[in-house]
């Protein structure tokens, strides 16, 4: 069987969807193309599909909230980056043993992006979990519901501007003062 030459991503890309391609970022050997977020189905069709790319494994999809967040809670801006939330795609070519991150980013008002369910499978539960926690909306996804919080939940707990909701961590210098304030079942 003869394997084609594995080819450079970003000049495949950027050859065969010249206004996908926004940005490439590469650090410590690991290139990350940043795409246009209308584009990314077809980016990602053509990373699986593509003789020499192949990236036949999803192997992550997880999504930033870059806003700057003051004590009270206000978004005081967006440190550094095009829009407010971040999504990235990991990908792996098994047969030609390279990793590559494709990413996109969200306007705060309206974060979304289309599903690559019908690309990598595999996605269903990963977009899913994004939804519930980040609140960015995959269009086509074929069963986008809550999967770790109830239905009736307000919000997304990953956001930066959600708010904290924490207790004290129980010790035995404090065990009396914790206990005044926890429910017990009354017999």
């Amino acid at each position: 069987m003869h394997i084609p030459k594995a080819l450079d991503p970003v000049a495949a890309v950027k050859e065969a969807l010249p206004d996908a391609l926004q940005d490439v970022k590469t650090f410590r050997d690991e290139t990350t193309l940043v795409i246009a977020p209308e584009q990314l189905v077809a980016v990602a069709q053509f990373c699986r599909d593509t003789m020499g790319l192949v990236y036949n494994f999803l192997s992550d999809i997880s999504a930033v909230d870059y806003a700057e967040v003051d004590p009270a809670q206000n978004i005081i801006g967006i440190s550094g980056r095009p829009e407010r939330f971040g999504v990235s795609y990991h990908l792996y070519s098994m047969l030609y043993n390279q990793r590559l991150r494709l990413k996109v980013f969200l306007p705060e008002d309206d974060p979304k992006v289309g599903t690559v369910t019908g690309v990598w499978p595999g996605a269903n539960w990963l977009e899913r979990e994004i939804f519930d926690l980040m609140g960015v909306t995959f269009v086509g996804h074929p069963n986008l519901k809550r999967v770790l919080l109830p239905d009736d939940w307000d919000g997304h707990p990953h956001r930066r501007d959600y708010p904290l909701g924490y207790e004290t961590v129980q010790f035995s210098f404090n065990v009396d003062e914790i206990l005044k304030h926890k429910p017990f079942a009354k017999e």
